[in-house]
C-alpha cells in the first residue's frame, strides 16, 4: 500500500473521528495487522492517550491543547509529551512552586502516585514533605529551591488567609465607616490593641479581598 494513500486515509480517519483506537486504525487501512498498521500511523503525527492504558490515538494538533499541554476529548485524556510519565514529569519541573499529588490529580483527572514514586525514584524529580504533605520538586538543586520558596510564600499566604475570619473583616469595615478615606496603614494603626490582634498582614488581605485600596477615590467603588 503506497504511503501517501495509507497517511490520507488515516488523516480522513482522524478527520471523521477525532479519537480512534488500534481496530479503528486497521479497519481504515484495509484490515492490516497491528505491526503494519503502527508502520503507518508512523507516517502522520499523533499522540496515544494518557490514560485508559494507551488505547487511544488522536491527530496532534498544537491548537487542541492547553497552556499545560493536555487535551481532553470525551473523557479521554492527551499531552504533548504522550505518556503520563513524561507528562507528570514536566508538569513537575514546570511548577513554579512544584507540585502535589493531589494537584497533579486535578489537573491531570487520575491518580499519578505510582508515577511519582518511580520518578523520584530514578531521581529525576526532587521531593519535600512540607505542612503534613510531599512537594515534588524539579531535579536540580537552583530551581527545586526557587520552587520551595514559592511554596513556602503560598503556604504563609494560605495561613493569614484563613485567619481572616469574618469577625477580622468586620473590625475593618468598622474602621472605614467611622474613619471614611482612610489607608491601610491607618486602620492598622486604629487597630492596635485589638485582642485578638489583627495584624497588618490581615488587613491586607481585607483590602485585597474587596478592593478597598480605591475606596472614596473618584470613580471608586
Amino acid at each position: 500500500m503506497p504511503k501517501t494513500r495509507s497517511s490520507e486515509k488515516l488523516l480522513k480517519l482522524f478527520a471523521d473521528k477525532k479519537v480512534v483506537d488500534l481496530p479503528d486504525i486497521q479497519s481504515a487501512l484495509g484490515e492490516v495487522s497491528v505491526p503494519t498498521a503502527f508502520r503507518y500511523l508512523k507516517l502522520i503525527p499523533y499522540r496515544r492517550s494518557y490514560d485508559h492504558n494507551g488505547r487511544y490515538y488522536a491527530l496532534y494538533k498544537a491548537s487542541r491543547f492547553d497552556r499545560s499541554g493536555l487535551w481532553s476529548f470525551q473523557g479521554i485524556h492527551f499531552s504533548i509529551d504522550g505518556t503520563l510519565r513524561n507528562t507528570v514529569r514536566r508538569l513537575v519541573h514546570e511548577a513554579p512552586a512544584g507540585a502535589t499529588h493531589r494537584e497533579l490529580q486535578l489537573q491531570l483527572q487520575l491518580r499519578v502516585y505510582n508515577t511519582l514514586l518511580e520518578l523520584w525514584s530514578n531521581d529525576e524529580i526532587g521531593r519535600e514533605s512540607l505542612a503534613g504533605f510531599y512537594v515534588y520538586l524539579h531535579p536540580e538543586d537552583k530551581v527545586q529551591q526557587a520552587q520551595l520558596t514559592r511554596r513556602r510564600e503560598q503556604l504563609a499566604a494560605q495561613k493569614v488567609e484563613s485567619e481572616v475570619t469574618d469577625a477580622v473583616v468586620i473590625e475593618v469595615l468598622l474602621v472605614l465607616i467611622r474613619q471614611p478615606g482612610s489607608k491601610l496603614a491607618d486602620v492598622v494603626r486604629r487597630l492596635q490593641g485589638h485582642s485578638p490582634p489583627i495584624k497588618a498582614e490581615h488587613v491586607r488581605v481585607v483590602f485585597g479581598r474587596y478592593d478597598l485600596e480605591h475606596l472614596g477615590e473618584k470613580g471608586g467603588r
